[in-house]
């Protein structure tokens, strides 16, 4: 099994498939043909991948954009035959943030997000509980189911778990049953 994260710079995508000298995303065009070169870098990785989606230098991004690029994206990879594809987006601005939140709330998502300060948290839409199961992922490390009990002996646990995994914001390693936050992949690969 291997999960090494494959780093897609968006600005650079933009720079290539787009007549530019701006790293601006800006019209639903742009958006697709930038989302159409991710999925062809993402081609080559096989049946389970983690990506690292850096927004970094990207200066400006519309409502369209944030649709075809991230909602659409997550969208594609959560079908039933697709393969097991997770994402992390990195260096999510502010002035980035309402345009993702929004769409992916139109689209009952959730992203995992770094933010341009190094802060990583759940965008979208993520019941409470959820988000309170992730965070101690996101602090403590990997787990294992029984780790979660101490904390959590609610009966729901099954549920959350097996909603964070089918939504692709944590990954739970089939050797060891670990439960693992993305941004620990993305830290220290299997």
């Amino acid at each position: 099994m291997d999960l090494t994260p494959l780093t897609i710079d968006v600005g650079v995508l933009v720079s290539k498939t787009v007549t530019s000298l701006h790293s601006h995303l800006v019209t639903r065009p742009t958006g697709r043909a930038v989302r159409l070169a991710i999925e062809a870098q993402m081609a080559s990785t096989g049946v389970q991948s983690l990506s690292i989606i850096d927004l970094s230098d990207v200066t400006i991004l519309d409502f369209s954009c944030a649709d075809e690029v991230i909602a659409k994206l997550l969208q594609g990879y959560l079908k039933p035959d697709s393969p097991e594809a997770f994402f992390m987006f990195r260096g999510v601005r502010e002035s980035h943030r309402d345009q993702i939140q929004v769409v992916l709330e139109r689209q009952a998502l959730v992203a995992v997000a770094e933010t341009d300060t190094g802060v990583r948290e759940l965008l979208g839409v993520i019941e409470a509980y959820d988000t309170r199961v992730w965070q101690l992922l996101e602090t403590e490390g990997p787990l294992v189911r029984e780790d979660f009990e101490r904390v959590f002996p609610e009966p729901i646990l099954d549920d959350v778990l097996g909603r964070l995994r089918k939504r692709r914001i944590v990954f739970q390693n089939p050797i060891s049953g670990r439960y693992h936050a993305l941004s620990q992949l993305v830290d220290n690969p299997l």
